[in-house]
């Protein structure tokens, strides 16, 4: 018995997704088709989806934003945790990887809660908070997930955007273990290193790091 997070080798990563993972087909079949893809280490791990789905669920989330896309499996994901009349604003730049999810979101029956904005993600989160309406803070939840020397912009704007309460998730906070290398001085590396600390020093939000995928930072709003 050990009181640190148990490490996850691949027989464990199996036994894990074996016992816990309730994966519907149209998530199941995104995920294969965009592991056939050179980038498909974009996605988020298939448990990441299913606890922001449970996240969502807990808190009764509505609205989301999303910055950073990819195929859509996390988009897909938390549109499936929402009501009827929910809604997810998903950001990004490219057409070819958004239209890789756009039939698994029509197959799952959820495509007309997913407003896909494609274009720079900080346009968009800017006429958000410009927008008399869409600006007020109304939105319960957002995950970002994008080019991650903007991380602490998307931060922010997000911050502005959400209701007291409401949680902000950041994916690849660990960074495959490179934010703990001196050796590795990258400008993502460097810009996620400063993002995890000066979050440490947010007193606006409370924060856990949860060591699941490649690590979620979750933020959630004070009153």
């Amino acid at each position: 018995m050990s009181n640190r997070t148990t490490p996850l080798d691949p027989r464990l990563h199996e036994y894990l997704l074996g016992v816990s993972l309730r994966e519907p087909a149209p998530m199941r079949a995104l995920r294969e088709e965009t592991a056939r893809l050179p980038e498909h280490n974009m996605q988020i791990a298939p448990e990441q989806g299913q606890f922001m789905q449970m996240l969502l669920r807990l808190m009764g989330a509505r609205r989301c934003i999303e910055i950073g896309t990819f195929t859509g499996y996390s988009t897909l994901a938390m549109a499936l945790a929402l009501p009827e009349d929910g809604r997810v604003l998903a950001c990004d730049l490219s057409r070819e990887w958004t239209d890789v999810g756009r039939g698994h979101w029509r197959q799952a029956g959820v495509e007309e809660r997913i407003d896909l904005r494609l274009g720079p993600a900080l346009e968009t989160l800017t006429g958000l908070l410009e927008d008399e309406e869409e600006g007020r803070a109304i939105w319960d939840f957002a995950f970002i997930d994008a080019d991650k020397t903007a991380y602490g912009d998307y931060f922010e704007c997000c911050l502005r955007l959400l209701r007291p309460g409401g949680l902000i998730a950041v994916d690849n906070t660990l960074w495959d273990g490179k934010v703990a290398d001196p050796a590795v001085d990258d400008a993502d590396t460097r810009a996620i290193r400063q993002f995890n600390e000066s979050l440490l020093a947010d007193d606006r939000v409370d924060i856990s790091l949860a060591p699941i995928g490649d690590g979620l930072t979750l933020a959630r709003k004070r009153q």
